[in-house]
């Protein structure tokens, strides 16, 4: 049985991120859009309904949800109609999460990306908030494996690739499904409730809570 995170007293070696709502300030722009794609789909959601379901989610998470609301299937690659939507929006407004930078820059434990989006929308969400070098060659997405978060496959994933057991693993996440993941993979996690997701989200998974990404670095620190 994998121990709890909390518990867990090894130094971290691997600093894991996040990406949407994490390194970039992606997931307003991306409920907006959401809202819009629901509404055409005919099963409108909220903007507070998609913070809830669709925020960290994977693509099955999503799909599974619109067609339950529907009633019915969703024909195979259904969004990408929308995609020009999602790639309209980021162009036009996409910047880095607020203080990420100073926290990239004050970290000394190497560090990775793993994301449920695909890696061409990793990439381009780097490339737009000049993130993209910092992580060249360790980014890893949920298309890499069977099941993504809120499974723990994606985190596993990139601990093994990267040689580093779980337990040496410290997870960066502003998603309630990110942190269950990060918990099932027996890693510590660091939830940031900066963003869109409240702090009463993202409790209950083990993970310390922080509100500013300029203090992150001071709290891997703390928790080695």
């Amino acid at each position: 049985m994998t121990p709890p995170a909390r518990e867990l007293a090894a130094p971290a070696e691997l600093v894991i991120f996040d990406c949407d709502g994490t390194l970039v300030d992606s997931e307003r722009l991306c409920v907006q859009v959401d809202v819009a794609i629901t509404a055409d789909l005919g099963c409108p959601f909220t903007e507070e309904e998609v913070i809830e379901t669709f925020v960290g989610s994977s693509t099955e998470v999503y799909t599974a949800a619109v067609e339950q609301r529907l009633g019915r299937r969703l024909e195979p690659g259904w969004q990408d109609r929308y995609e020009h939507l999602y790639a309209e929006a980021f162009a036009a407004e996409l910047v880095a999460v607020d203080g990420v930078v100073d926290a990239l820059d004050a970290l000394r434990t190497p560090s990775c990306v793993a994301s449920n989006g695909s890696h061409a929308d990793i990439r381009r969400s780097l490339e737009l908030t000049g993130l993209h070098e910092r992580f060249a060659g360790r980014v890893f997405s949920a298309a890499d494996v069977t099941r993504g978060k809120p499974e723990p496959d994606l985190f596993q994933h990139a601990a093994r690739t990267l040689g580093v057991a779980p337990q040496r693993c410290a997870v960066v996440e502003d998603s309630a499904y990110g942190l269950a993941a990060a918990q099932a993979a027996g890693m510590r996690a660091f939830g940031y409730s900066g963003g869109l997701t409240p702090a009463a989200r993202l409790q209950g998974h083990g993970a310390v809570l922080f509100e500013d990404m300029r203090e992150l670095p001071a709290l891997l620190h703390a928790a080695l």
